[in-house]
């Protein structure tokens, strides 16, 4: 009989038989660079994910939607007349915006912005570039609301003015800065009146009198709180042989009929040009874009002045984006424009109002357009 006990076998009249004993492998002492370069490791990688999440001094600038000035948002027409009569128009005359991540309005960090390094959509400009340092959030949104309701009511005058149609102006000081000309003798809301006994009925008036006057002292009529005053200001010379007052001025106009534009959340003066050119194509009759799709961007004044812009290379993707095949830029952007033309987007250069309505009307006649100016490298 045998019995299985522990490992050891036995049976009657025989010697314990031995197993051989298992080897055993001793054990190594751990080594403690590896357990450092663990902990080197993951301090390294925690780190790098601490440093991508730091703000960054940066502002990204990014393709943002476009609108059209001859048609609705939110329920609304983007333009309506109201007291003259106005006529429906087909096609589309866009307006481009950016959408600006960053600065005052919300710190990006630093993984954000090498995305958008990466992104040839989009642009990485240091904040110091854009915004004075100590600017903040309220600042940049009132700046914003101020220059979009400026930038419509310069709209509406060069829109007029174009169309021949009357309208009067008055310019009243905004600000003057300290140690200018004007300092001590004008104040804010001053209203002009004339100077060296010629109407002020806009600021080209104000313009033409201080070259005419190479630096001699002027006399400026205006009315302070409804009293007529007179004072004489001899200007300050500024650049390109140009003679300065040294007051920011605000021209109040008054129209014959009302222009509303319903446009929310969207600020800046970039949009003046399109603006002025659906106010134009709503007070006229037929279609000034002969139904085609046109975007375009730039400031204007009451002249029909059109001025740079920012943020062009994202406001052409976006307008590709939405359907563009033609984009209205101003000459003044031609070196931001070379290089970021999306593919099937022609980009037209325009300097003045005028240019840009005729050459919207040759596009929509569906003439060749071949010969528009557009930019180039010199």
């Amino acid at each position: 009989m045998s019995e299985i006990s522990g490992g050891d076998y036995q049976s009657m009249g025989e010697q314990p038989a031995q197993l051989p004993t298992a080897t055993r492998t001793p054990k190594r002492p751990r080594d403690p660079r590896f357990m450092a370069m663990c902990v080197s490791g993951v301090l390294a990688l925690g780190l790098v994910v601490l440093a991508f999440m730091v703000p960054a001094p940066y502002v990204i600038e990014s393709p943002g939607p476009t609108f059209n000035t001859l048609g609705s948002n939110g329920g609304k027409p983007v333009i309506d007349i109201v007291g003259h009569e106005s006529y429906p128009a087909k096609g589309n005359l866009d307006l481009v915006t950016v959408y600006v991540n960053g600065g005052p309005q919300g710190q990006v960090n630093l993984l954000s912005a090498y995305r958008a390094w990466l992104d040839k959509t989009q642009s990485v400009v240091p904040e110091e570039l854009l915004y004075p340092a100590g600017t903040t959030s309220q600042e940049v949104s009132d700046q914003n609301a101020a220059e979009m309701t400026s930038s419509q009511e310069n709209a509406t005058a060069a829109a007029l003015t174009q169309l021949k149609i009357p309208y009067t102006t008055t310019l009243s000081i905004y600000a003057i800065p300290q140690g200018s000309a004007a300092s001590g003798k004008l104040e804010a809301k001053d209203v002009l009146t004339s100077i060296d006994g010629k109407p002020i009925t806009d600021l080209q008036v104000i313009k033409d009198a201080l070259a005419q006057g190479a630096g001699k002292p002027v006399t400026i009529d205006f009315t302070r709180d409804g009293v007529a005053k007179s004072t004489s200001i001899t200007p300050q010379a500024g650049s390109n042989n140009t003679y300065l007052l040294g007051v920011q001025i605000m021209p109040k106009y008054t129209f014959p009929f009302k222009v509303n534009i319903a446009l929310s959340n969207v600020g800046g003066p970039s949009a003046g040009m399109m603006f002025t050119l659906g106010i134009i194509d709503t007070l006229t009759p037929g279609d000034l874009t002969g139904g085609k799709h046109i975007a375009g961007t730039g400031t204007i004044d009451p002249t029909g002045t059109v001025g740079a812009i920012g943020g062009i290379a994202q406001k052409m993707v976006g307008a590709r984006n939405s359907g563009a095949t033609v984009f209205l830029a101003p000459s003044a952007n031609c070196g931001d424009v070379l290089g970021h033309v999306p593919d099937g987007l022609q980009v037209v250069k325009v300097d003045t109002l005028a240019q840009a309505y005729n050459d919207v009307s040759l596009i929509g006649s569906g003439k060749d357009t071949s010969s528009l100016p557009t930019c180039s490298a010199k």
